[in-house]
């Protein structure tokens, strides 16, 4: 089996496994919710308006004008778990390959990392613009509109950040998220590429995440590489799943 491949036998997972840790970590803060009333000016659609009232959780400056489309509000990275990433990279030049309309973009650059922000979407790209101006980070960021597999070979970096789609709300329905369910395509696929622009890779991924999955992506690396695995903690409920791969995991961070 090649790492492109999704395993055929999922006996065969997590038994050949490289060095591997997992661990928990809570991000605190307080709900701010404004009356109803709001969220009908602010033009929210039905869709997005349990996540309207978390919006200081995704961006602590929303009111300073932080603007979304209606995929951003369910796809954005809590600015907490976004400066948990930001803060395990160690320098460098970090490839955003989905980066929407900036959440985890504007956090790398925040910590004095060189950020590519790349996404297929013209009109992400401007709203992360704008939403980077208002950290004061814009100059940190280059922002390309395009398609991450095809760039790929064009792309270098220390640490590549894939947040790729997740199927919208409807993944947390699943009992098990399996990586052939990422989109564009598959995990493995997309692990694969990555490898391939930086040896360093965070995958940020549904907290029903197959984690055996996960960890397999690791040792099917030739040679296999060390994967941490991260329990994102919102609220005192389960968020989301972020995966180190590569010499970042372990690394002792003391700021959480």
């Amino acid at each position: 089996m090649v790492l492109g491949e999704a395993p055929k036998n999922k006996k065969m997972v997590g038994k050949r496994k490289g060095k591997i840790i997992k661990r928990r970590v809570k991000f605190k803060g307080k709900w701010r919710i404004k009356k109803a009333v709001v969220v009908k000016d602010e033009g929210v659609s039905p869709l997005v308006k349990k996540y309207w009232v978390q919006r200081y959780d995704l961006f602590l400056r929303y009111d300073q004008g932080i603007k979304m489309d209606e995929e951003g509000w369910f796809s954005v990275t809590p600015e907490k778990i976004a400066l948990r990433h930001a803060s395990r990279c160690g320098g460098g030049v970090v490839i955003d390959g989905f980066a929407g309309v900036g959440g985890n973009a504007i956090q790398f650059a925040t910590m004095c990392h060189h950020v590519i922000a790349i996404d297929i979407d013209p009109r992400k790209i401007a709203l992360a613009f704008e939403n980077a101006k208002i950290y004061g980070v814009e100059d940190h960021i280059e922002f390309i509109v395009g398609d991450f597999f095809q760039l790929a070979p064009s792309l270098k970096g220390n640490v590549v950040f894939l947040s790729p789609p997740w199927g919208g709300p409807a993944y947390s329905t699943k009992e098990s998220f399996t990586l052939d369910l990422l989109k564009p395509k598959n995990g493995y696929s997309l692990f694969q590429v990555a490898q391939s622009v930086a040896p360093n890779i965070i995958m940020y991924l549904p907290r029903n995440v197959d984690l055996l999955q996960v960890e397999e992506l690791a040792w099917l690396s030739s040679p296999p590489l060390k994967v941490e695995i991260e329990e994102n903690m919102l609220h005192g409920m389960l968020k989301s799943i972020t995966a180190y791969f590569g010499d970042i995991a372990f690394s002792d961070v003391s700021m959480f």
